[in-house]
């Protein structure tokens, strides 16, 4: 059982006290499963419009167990982030492309539900998100790719430590068209140095 499972086992409005040295979030992670379809299916379509055109998600329920099964992979992490109080679902983070070796690293992709967005729900998410890379999976490096227009994701990447690395013209084909794409990362040393500066632990 990883560290976000163990968080979600627990009853609904049951505190771990602190996290990172800080209150305990509104959120958690944990894994998706297939009981999650009709919700999770739900929740995308209703966003679809909200998404484009800067992410695409499951929308029915082919889409949704083809999910599951990238799940699976061993290259692969996929984390809902869920209301603590309720445990609704709220929006997605996959950790894709996960490789060993010398590099140890892995591509970010996330999308919230629209009726939950703009509560700060996905930057919580996204804090236990990167701790889990860095503490549980050992990555050092963890990239994000963001179309220059989505200034949304860009402050949500910006404000969890990443930093722009660069620009990726007709980087990703989405919504049928090629479009341009700037690169967001975050190494592990850094994360550490910035929790540090925080006073917030990098310790599991």
């Amino acid at each position: 059982m990883t560290q976000r499972d163990e968080l979600a086992s627990r009853s609904p409005g049951e505190s771990d006290g602190r996290v990172d040295g800080q209150p305990a979030r509104r959120v958690y992670l944990r894994t998706p499963t297939r009981s999650d379809r009709a919700e999770f299916v739900s929740l995308m379509r209703a966003s679809r419009g909200f998404h484009r055109p800067w992410a695409t998600a499951p929308t029915d329920d082919e889409a949704f167990d083809a999910y599951l099964v990238d799940a699976r992979r061993a290259d692969f992490e996929a984390m809902l982030v869920c209301r603590r109080e309720d445990r609704a679902i709220l929006g997605f983070f996959n950790l894709s492309h996960i490789t060993r070796g010398s590099l140890q690293s892995a591509y970010l992709g996330y999308a919230v539900a629209s009726q939950f967005a703009n509560r700060g729900y996905m930057r919580e998410g996204l804090d236990l998100v990167v701790r889990e890379a860095f503490v549980t999976l050992r990555l050092h490096r963890i990239e994000a790719n963001i179309q220059p227009g989505n200034q949304a994701s860009i402050a949500l990447a910006r404000g969890a430590g990443f930093s722009r690395e660069g620009f990726s013209p007709r980087y990703l084909k989405i919504g049928g068209r090629w479009r341009d794409h700037e690169r967001w990362a975050i190494l592990a040393e850094d994360w550490r140095e910035r929790n540090v500066r925080v006073g917030v632990s990098a310790e599991p």
